[in-house]
């Protein structure tokens, strides 16, 4: 019997040959921190009776939840860890640098059949470039710092098959929401998914790692695409030393195989409070929006804010409307001032926050009123995420959300 993609890449961590449900101790390839959670991890790692990281060259740690800092705990938490970074010598990217997950794939960390685990939960991001990457809590962490090792449980395989041309203006982030409404949000606990297909194929792979991003929202241990010759072309700056890309096998067992018609799909939409509550853009239309968020790990990048500013180019948000826009990185965020993406934005009434996670967690900025309803690109709608408990947040792609800045509602954005 053959073996799935995630088998694989547990078998060469841990050094032996290894099935679902195995439990294993496997050597860590990367370890990536974000501000809200690394210091909780140093501190685990300081009561393990550790002082110092296991090699300072595999840990990265950015500041982007709480950042810039809003309150005085956050600022003195970041200036914590830069203290340690400059004693330690592993990696720290500062304020403005931008979301974690961004700057750890543009700086080349994510790497063909890595072991990647994050102190945050969306780390299944990277299974976009062939990896197997999962979040755990800072405990976890702490003992990773310490021995550059962690134990695990070999999952389950889901296959999902996509096939078909997506519609004009529907993108990845339709396609995942319509896989997370039919698997639902604890579908695939401690799963694997590989995710197949012509349609992965065409994937850019910013829009593989929007598909990856949200495996956690099913409750996946990792989201997995095979690496191919556009993974190598993005990586090409960090390759000096890359790992084998692994396939999965032919003959390997899955637990179950779910297949898309992605030439059927209409944008989608994530109405509160789950993330698996999730119905067609015409069943939600015309409802009243008060705030749209454009950015995050899921949607912040290049060719999200290039479609946003396809639709808004020469017209400008609704009065009732705020529209927020996150570039996911600095680079992003250049580029797109090159481009001219930034100005069209700015005109049509946008405001352009910090490179960072900005309000998709309800940290520190761009909170909601009670009563008030968002419309974000972001990848959860829990209640009370992006502020008041009392307030409605709506998930959807960037098409979606800049058609509906637009409108003051809803809107279908293949309309517009």
């Amino acid at each position: 019997m053959g073996k799935t993609a995630a088998e694989k890449i547990l078998s060469r961590a841990s050094g032996v040959e290894v099935e679902a449900g195995d439990y294993v101790e496997a050597e860590v390839d990367a370890a990536l921190m974000p501000d809200l959670t690394a210091l909780l991890a140093f501190r685990a790692m300081r009561e393990m009776g550790y002082e110092r990281v296991w090699d300072p060259d595999r840990v990265i740690v950015v500041l982007d939840h709480s950042a810039p800092a809003s309150t005085l705990r956050a600022a003195s938490i970041h200036r914590e860890l830069r203290r340690l970074a400059a004693a330690q010598g592993f990696h720290l990217y500062d304020v403005g640098e931008g979301v974690c997950h961004q700057v750890f794939a543009e700086e080349g960390y994510a790497k063909p059949g890595m072991l990647i685990i994050g102190a945050d939960s969306h780390t299944c991001t990277h299974g976009a470039f062939g990896a197997f990457a999962t979040g755990v809590g800072s405990t976890d962490m702490g003992a990773i710092l310490a021995t550059g090792r962690i134990w695990l449980r070999v999952p389950e395989t889901i296959e999902v098959k996509v096939e078909g041309e997506l519609q004009e203006r529907v993108s990845a982030k339709d396609l995942i929401l319509h896989i997370v409404g039919l698997i639902g949000s604890d579908g695939a606990n401690y799963k694997a998914l590989e995710f197949k297909g012509e349609t992965i194929k065409a994937l850019s792979i910013s829009s593989r790692m929007t598909l990856c991003n949200m495996a956690i929202e099913m409750g996946a241990k990792t989201g997995i695409i095979e690496a191919d010759e556009k993974t190598i072309t993005y990586l090409k700056g960090g390759m000096s030393n890359p790992i084998e890309p692994v396939r999965g096998d032919p003959d390997a067992e899955y637990l179950k195989t779910i297949e898309v018609d992605a030439s059927k799909l209409e944008p989608q939409v994530a109405c509160p409070h789950s993330v698996d509550n999730v119905k067609p853009v015409g069943e939600v239309e015309g409802e009243a929006v008060d705030q749209v968020v454009i950015g995050s790990c899921t949607n912040g990048r290049l060719e999200d804010l290039e479609a946003a500013a396809e639709i808004l180019r020469g017209r400008h948000i609704h009065r009732n409307v705020r529209l927020l826009v996150v570039p996911a990185s600095r680079k992003v965020y250049m580029e797109a001032l090159r481009r001219g993406i930034i100005d069209i934005l700015v005109e049509a009434g946008a405001t352009i926050l910090s490179p960072g996670c900005g309000p998709c967690f309800g940290g520190h900025i761009g909170l909601l009123a009670p009563g008030e309803v968002s419309l974000s690109t972001t990848n959860r709608n829990f209640r009370g995420r992006q502020g008041s408990p009392e307030a409605e947040v709506y998930l959807c792609s960037p098409e979606t959300a800049a058609a509906s800045a637009l409108k003051g509602e809803i809107t279908d954005p293949r309309w517009i």
